[in-house]
């Protein structure tokens, strides 16, 4: 019966908690994180290829989803390359992969006329000292969302 006693006793004193005056509901300090915000995500490529991985199309599809009731006002796609295959190739590389997402991203239902696909090839890719080839071998995206 003590047992029993003291599981009862802190349930009295949980259950008193709630009452303490100035204490806050919880529903007033924790709020749903906002959807509809600008956001920024990669997709990266394999080497000097530009179609799409499974791995970029789930990266893709979740980001549809995810701003699927916002307003997209904006998409920036930002094709990159490594340093391999010269200037010229780099560039074309660039801009096939970033015309894979900008198309991929247009199939899941955004507004096409909002999309401005940028090419930097290998110049835009230079990432932090020691990163690997593949960190540059992407298309970055940069979306301005909002409410509708």
């Amino acid at each position: 019966m003590k047992g029993l006693w003291i599981l009862l006793g802190a349930g009295v004193l949980v259950a008193g908690c709630s009452t303490i005056p100035g204490m806050r509901d919880r529903s007033e300090l924790v709020t749903e994180p906002e959807v509809c915000t600008p956001k920024r995500f990669e997709v990266y490529f394999r080497d000097s290829e530009a179609g799409l991985t499974e791995a970029a199309r789930q990266a893709i599809g979740l980001t549809a989803t995810q701003l699927q009731g916002c307003n997209i006002r904006a998409v920036q796609v930002i094709g990159l390359a490594d340093a391999r295959g010269g200037p010229t190739a780099n560039l074309d590389l660039s801009e096939r992969r970033a015309l894979a997402v900008a198309d991929a991203l247009m199939a899941a239902g955004w507004p096409s006329p909002v999309f401005n696909v940028v090419v930097a090839g290998e110049s835009g890719s230079v990432t932090a000292e020691g990163a690997s080839e593949p960190m540059r071998r992407r298309t970055e995206v940069v979306v301005d969302a909002a409410p509708r």
